[in-house]
């Protein structure tokens, strides 16, 4: 487009003309199938997860489901990921032990590969979410789609497309599309006044996402696959007990994030000599993991595997029947799966670690001054900026989803979430030494 030299100077002057307008109608236009793929993507996955962990054991002749099923299966899931990663171009995406980072949309050639690791991992049982493939799936099909619409289309455009297009497919995922326009923001670190220019098709991209969303768990009946909770206890006023509770919960995520993150870098580095042999093996250390929980505490081992999005709801309504040990037993078996999964699987860190926060949150709650609400929220922001060092997604996820008891517990869930994010950076290690080679 021949305004992109002038917006170098001005970067208002792309905004008025009649390409950037064109490029509005396109990114809605767009906006309709890729949010419509993203819709088919979670109900494929949502209904492989019940065939694998719920029909087939039935199939095969067991009463239920029995605890030790997850290994084999996750072995299984461990297999196909390595191959897809080891064989298809793309390596399955990006890999989620590196946390949400801006890494471009990916190309055609690569989509089924992130695709097919993705459907592996998350319908077969690794602890990650849904939000990293469907970004890297909505963005490669709407650039994809902007080029056949328009061959000439130049690298700006493109990449608006891109970001547009991941805009739509995560438009309801975490409950608003608010939430996921402050996702990508903070993850591809958009800033000044393109931020404008790149927003505003993706938001437009995102309202109508949404609307495709809703509209097609009417009319399917499978729902809207959104982040929800139906079960939120009042939440007590913030005191000088719960915002000392704050600081602790501030504290615990920063190491707990930081222990589950660097696990998961060294077994990275080890997978990574043998894709297929290593993943499989990761996959084995997750069922195992869920096998210990559900073995020790008599509840199923589904509350170890997947990404936690939909066990939140039942965990927060019946945490009442919930012991103490119970808790602390989840929250070690999710983080061990959880660092696992990131090493080797595909997906993303964003569900397991509001799972993990929240039930440490809640476990935290058993003590003098916490309120199951407070230590609830508090812990979901606190454990998502330590895993994803994004300060601002973390806390609007922790309190837009409660609703109105969210704007009590705000100012208790920032203060916890600036604690774990100064933690958390400073007990980062050195950018040499971040990540370990891919040797």
């Amino acid at each position: 487009m021949s305004a992109e030299p002038a917006a170098a100077a001005d970067p208002l002057a792309w905004i008025r003309t009649r390409g950037y307008a064109a490029l509005l109608v396109l990114a809605a236009a767009l906006g309709i199938p890729v949010s419509a793929v993203a819709f088919g993507f979670l109900a494929l996955t949502h209904e492989l997860q019940s065939l694998t962990y719920h029909d087939l054991p039935r199939a095969l002749g067991f009463a239920g489901t029995p605890s030790w099923w997850p290994v084999p299966l996750l072995a299984v899931a461990g297999l196909l990921v390595g191959l897809t990663v080891r064989h298809l171009p793309g390596q399955g995406g990006h890999r989620p032990a590196d946390g949400m980072v801006a890494t471009g949309a990916p190309s055609a050639a690569e989509l089924p590969g992130v695709v097919l690791a993705a459907i592996a991992s998350l319908g077969l049982g690794a602890v990650l979410g849904p939000e990293a493939p469907l970004i890297a799936l909505g963005g490669g099909l709407a650039v994809y789609a902007a080029h056949l619409v328009k061959p000439g289309i130049g690298p700006g455009p493109s990449a608006v497309m891109g970001a547009a297009g991941s805009f739509a497919a995560i438009s309801a995922l975490l409950g608003s599309p608010l939430l996921g326009a402050f996702l990508l923001m903070e993850a591809s670190g958009l800033a000044g006044m393109m931020l404008g220019m790149v927003l505003v098709p993706g938001l437009l991209a995102a309202g109508i996402g949404a609307l495709v969303f809703t509209g097609l768990g009417s009319w399917t009946g499978l729902g809207t696959y959104s982040l929800a909770l139906h079960h939120v206890p009042r939440a007590a006023g913030p005191d000088i007990a719960q915002f000392g509770w704050a600081v602790v919960l501030g504290l615990a995520a920063a190491f707990v994030g930081t222990g589950i993150q660097r696990l998961a870098w060294f077994l990275q580095g080890r997978v990574e000599r043998r894709t297929v042999t290593g993943t499989v093996v990761m996959g084995a250390v997750v069922g195992v993991a869920a096998l210990v929980y559900a073995q020790s505490t008599g509840r199923d081992a589904s509350g170890v595997l997947y990404s936690g999005e939909s066990a939140l709801d039942p965990l927060l309504a019946q945490s009442a029947g919930y012991s103490v040990g119970t808790l602390v037993l989840l929250v070690v078996c999710k983080a061990v799966a959880y660092s696992a999964s990131l090493s080797s699987f595909r997906g993303g860190p964003v569900f397991p670690a509001m799972f993990v926060g929240a039930a440490g949150g809640i476990a935290l709650s058993h003590l003098p001054g916490l309120s199951l609400t407070s230590g609830f929220a508090m812990g979901i922001g606190a454990m998502c900026v330590a895993m994803l060092k994004l300060p601002m997604t973390s806390v609007l996820l922790a309190t837009l989803l409660l609703g109105s008891e969210g704007l009590t517990v705000m100012p208790l869930v920032i203060v916890s979430v600036v604690v774990s994010y100064v933690v958390t950076i400073r007990l980062a290690p050195s950018p040499a030494g971040a990540r370990p080679d891919r040797g």
